[in-house]
């Protein structure tokens, strides 16, 4: 893939993650927003001592969370485009759009869902200042796991395909990295500062949130970045220079 197409999907892939964050934000803001106002709420009802906010909270639900979302929506599209370069053409016989989508769905897993379930995001109010440290570094070490673990899935898979084939190859990769990431939940300290009268139902409707504003822009930059990447390996295909019997010259991957 020469560097035009690399830039140009580069491109493609910052625009469809702005896409994707905007509709992200909205999600956001309609079904997060309401439980972090809630969690606030109760966390202002059982201090003992309320500390001057720096940056108001209108500020936050707003211009902040949109800030946010947005420049998080253009990075990962750009990461992911990058990545979607590398993976196209060998992750199977699979087009621009499944590559996209393939390429999308695995990322929400790796680096969002499979964290998610071993350190599942909190409201306000939910948690020790003093460990937030610790919690961080746990959160960003199973990320790191999960995603070599996917790869490492990914490199089996395609070692035990000639052997075993391409169905029964993903299966035993899949059960692999399923094993693999067991063993992390495992080994790896839970975390677990929830407050005992903190409301069940709040803390389901935040976690929910958060998984769905997560999905919202994993699916939305998949389904749009495939269009887009279809079009332009599309392009690309189609000027291509052929060769002396009339067919396409394949360029290098």
């Amino acid at each position: 893939m020469n560097s035009a197409t690399v830039r140009s999907l580069l491109v493609r892939g910052m625009l469809a993650g702005l896409a994707a964050g905007l509709l992200a934000l909205l999600v956001a803001y309609l079904l997060g927003e309401p439980q972090v106002d809630s969690a606030i709420a109760f966390e202002d009802a059982h201090a003992h001592e309320h500390e001057a906010e720096v940056v108001s909270r209108a500020v936050q639900s707003t211009a902040g969370l949109a800030t946010g979302v947005l420049v998080y929506g253009v990075a990962l599209g750009g990461i992911a485009a990058l990545a979607y370069c590398f993976a196209l053409g060998r992750a199977g016989r699979f087009g621009p759009r499944s590559t996209a989508l393939l390429l999308s769905g695995a990322a929400f897993g790796a680096v969002y869902l499979v964290p998610f379930l071993k350190y599942p995001a909190n409201p306000p109010s939910v948690g020790d200042p003093d460990s937030i440290g610790t919690r961080t570094a746990l959160y960003f070490l199973m990320i790191a796991l999960s995603v070599l673990l996917a790869v490492a899935a990914v490199l089996l898979g395609k070692r035990l395909a000639p052997r075993l084939g391409a169905w029964y190859a993903t299966v035993t990769a899949l059960a692999a990295f399923t094993a693999a990431v067991g063993l992390a939940y495992a080994f790896l300290p839970g975390v677990n500062e929830l407050p005992a009268d903190f409301p069940a139902l709040l803390l389901w409707k935040f976690r929910l949130s958060a998984l769905g504003v997560q999905l919202t822009l994993w699916t939305v930059f998949g389904l749009l970045f495939g269009e887009l990447a279809e079009r332009a390996v599309g392009v690309r295909a189609a000027v291509a220079p052929r060769g002396a019997d009339g067919g396409a010259v394949p360029s290098a991957q």
